[in-house]
């Protein structure tokens, strides 16, 4: 991201291409395996859609995921990406290894509410107090859709299985854990709102730190009935909109805007892009992190989920910043550099003692 170039400009020129001069064709990864209508589908599209817009080179991306359904969906954007397919509930730290070791990369993670949310919940959480920056996608449908669709550990109490099996466990809120934790950027959306996902993976993708996105996206196979809370139907039903989102890259302009049926915010990114946010009903500001956790139960508690930007922090210092890493990658350095001698070691221990 950042100013825009002159060779850039006219590579954008060209019909159908972003500004470094890539179409959508080069964004998109294998055909689909999963089932049709699959909700993770959809948001791989608005993946590949915000990399388009947000003009990201492929080649500096790596994608990372652990195990289940939402797991296979890397494989389905970005073929000309790095990708890593992890142990279950261990995307994090792989993840954290590959951002300090390249602090250029833009890092990806794509896990389900399984991964996340049981197996994978100890290094989530650590991956969060550290603010480590990568873009994490919860695609959250509340099921094992690979083990034949037994409740995860998001699945709200009282939600009901196409078996007619009833949830009586309480649903843990991934993004009341994210904020409590630490992480700088905290988005919900669903996967049959594209403008919403698009504009808010737009914006992950402009911050410096941990990203999480929790996108309610329906198991077709096993948990799309009405009485499911994770289902199409149930989600259209009882989505709340924060706000209405629009993203304006560092490169255009910021125009004053003035709509008649509420406030607009503007949050500054990382990179000096804006997230624009308008008032539906209620006044909020993400930047908020009381106010964010109480929306978020009050959303709750009235059998409602809410989406759209739910907090951040646009100037909280990431895990990179913290060690006082080097711009240079460890793949590029020399062997003098990835072994010192045997004085430097000495030294150290000296330091220590």
């Amino acid at each position: 991201m950042g100013v825009e170039s002159a060779d850039s400009k006219s590579a954008r020129s060209k019909k159908g291409t972003n500004k470094v001069g890539l179409t959508v064709k080069d964004y998109r990864g294998g055909a689909s395996t999963l089932c049709a209508g699959c909700g993770h589908d959809a948001v791989t599209n608005q993946i590949i859609k915000a990399m388009f817009l947000s003009g990201v080179n492929p080649y500096q991306v790596a994608k990372m995921s652990g195990i289940g359904c939402s797991s296979k969906t890397p494989a389905y954007f970005l073929s000309k990406a790095h990708g890593f397919n992890t142990v279950h509930g261990r995307m994090p730290s792989v993840a954290t290894g590959a951002v300090l070791a390249n602090r250029n990369l833009v890092c990806i993670g794509v896990s389900g509410d399984g991964d996340t949310a049981s197996i994978g919940i100890g290094q989530f959480c650590h991956m969060l107090r550290r603010n480590v920056p990568m873009i994490y996608i919860v695609e959250n449908n509340g099921v094992y859709g690979l083990t034949k669709g037994q409740f995860s550990a998001t699945a709200d109490i009282g939600s009901k299985l196409k078996t007619g099996v009833t949830n009586d466990l309480p649903a843990i809120d991934l993004c009341s854990l994210a904020i409590e934790l630490g992480c700088s950027y905290v988005a919900r959306s669903f996967a049959a709102d594209p403008k919403q996902l698009v504009a808010l993976l737009q914006g992950a993708l402009s911050h410096g730190g941990s990203c999480v996105l929790d996108v309610i996206s329906p198991c077709v196979t096993f948990n799309n009935q009405p009485d499911s809370t994770k289902s199409y139907t149930w989600a259209k039903e009882h989505e709340e909109l924060l706000h209405e989102i629009d993203f304006v890259p560092y490169i255009e302009q910021l125009e004053p805007v003035d709509y008649e049926d509420g406030a607009v915010t503007d949050v500054e990114m990382h990179d000096g892009s804006h997230l624009r946010l308008r008032k539906v009903e209620r006044d909020f500001d993400p930047m908020n992190k009381v106010r964010a956790l109480e929306v978020l139960r009050q959303s709750a508690d009235a059998g409602e989920f809410l989406t759209g930007l739910i907090y951040v922090n646009p100037v909280g210092e990431n895990f990179i910043d913290r060690l006082s890493l080097i711009e240079k990658p460890l793949h590029q350095m020399d062997e003098r550099q990835l072994r010192p001698p045997k004085e430097a070691l000495e030294e150290a221990m000296r330091e220590l003692a």
